[in-house]
């Protein structure tokens, strides 16, 4: 009774299935306020079951809704861990630290989390196939986005005396058309153009009656979601503490730790699905995640932070410019011929790995 339990919850390993008991431990280390490294390692532990639960219930979920609303589910409940640390840390008045995470996420999701999917998956099968058009249409929007978070830049860089407000104006303005054009992108890829991001083979999917219900699917993706954020902010909570005994520095961890540990849900969920062969939801997560991170995300915490009297613009500094579009021309360019084989992945993760060596040596 109990292994029926743990499969219908995505936990078909009794390794996966004794991780539960990490949630309840790292709730206690945080409450006692032990040592943050042993906190941050068994925090970082505790999520891992989660993350297969989430990647269960969004697999089941798009058996029945899709391969699109699928992976939308999936990029959406990842990035709730995101939003709410970062709300948390606006309140704090850490803008840079959020503006980095920012960053960091977008180029952990397009490189670590789909070259890693590309390679393990590629190891499994010789060529993985994905949807083409919904590929070529998501790089287009990443994309519009660079271009979006170069602006402000160039406005800085070219202008003489400028004032700062000046830049939290354009970011509003910016804002407001980055999550107007969200909303359309959904609209095209629920309704007008659906059937250029589901898989061929969805119509053909059966679900058996033993398959755990919607309603089961759905309960099992927001409550593990919802154990995720206090989990999440259990970790980079102790991730922040930790790093000051060993003396990285606030770029480092702001671009590539927090994203790296926060976005551990989006690494296994991709992960998982590419070693089943189903490379369209591992791409709409990988993709979705990083356009949802700069189409909704970020606008809603420049109007947050305005709204806190803790104003964040769009500015990003240029490393963290150049790194953006370094991840964002080598997933297009990879991505946009709707196939993968495990080399494509491998270079996606020596890309990431240059990078972050990168980011550690940057003074």
């Amino acid at each position: 009774m109990l292994t029926v339990r743990a499969t219908a919850l995505g936990l078909d390993h009794p390794l996966l299935t004794g991780m539960l008991l990490f949630l309840p431990l790292a709730f206690g280390l945080n409450a006692l306020e032990v040592h943050p490294l042993l906190t941050f390692v068994v925090s970082g532990l505790a999520i891992v079951p989660l993350a297969a639960m989430i990647a269960h219930a969004t697999e089941s979920l798009a058996k029945v809704v899709g391969t699109a609303l699928g992976g939308l589910l999936n990029a959406t409940f990842g990035n709730a861990t995101e939003m709410v640390i970062s709300i948390v840390a606006l309140q704090q008045g850490l803008v840079e630290v959020v503006k980095a995470s920012i960053a960091g996420t977008i180029i952990a999701n397009l490189l670590l989390a789909l070259g890693a999917g590309m390679a393990l998956g590629g190891f499994k099968y010789p060529l993985q196939e994905f949807q083409p058009h919904a590929a070529r249409i998501n790089a287009s929007s990443l994309i519009l986005a660079l271009v979006v978070l170069l602006t402000p830049a160039s406005i800085h860089y070219t202008s003489d005396g400028l004032e700062p407000a000046t830049l939290i104006q354009f970011s509003l303005v910016a804002s407001g058309l980055l999550l107007m054009f969200y909303l359309l992108s959904l609209f095209f890829s629920m309704k007008t153009h659906r059937h250029l991001y589901e898989a061929e083979a969805d119509s053909d999917l059966e679900t058996s009656h033993d398959q755990p219900p919607v309603a089961w699917n759905s309960a099992v993706l927001l409550g593990a979601s919802i154990v995720l954020v206090f989990i999440s902010e259990i970790l980079v909570g102790s991730l922040e503490k930790a790093i000051h005994t060993v003396g990285l520095s606030p770029l480092f961890t702001g671009v590539i730790l927090i994203p790296l540990f926060g976005g551990t849900v989006e690494y296994i969920t991709v992960i998982r699905f590419a070693r089943k062969n189903k490379m369209d939801l591992a791409v709409s997560v990988a993709m979705g995640s990083s356009l949802q991170i700069v189409l909704l995300i970020a606008p809603v915490l420049v109007v947050a932070g305005y709204l806190m009297g803790q104003p964040m613009s769009l500015e990003f500094g240029p490393f963290e410019l150049m790194a953006m579009a370094v991840a964002v021309l080598v997933s297009n360019n990879i991505s946009s011929d709707g196939n993968s084989n495990w080399l494509e992945g491998v270079l996606m993760l020596v890309a990431y790995s240059v990078l972050a060596t990168a980011f550690y040596f940057h003074p």
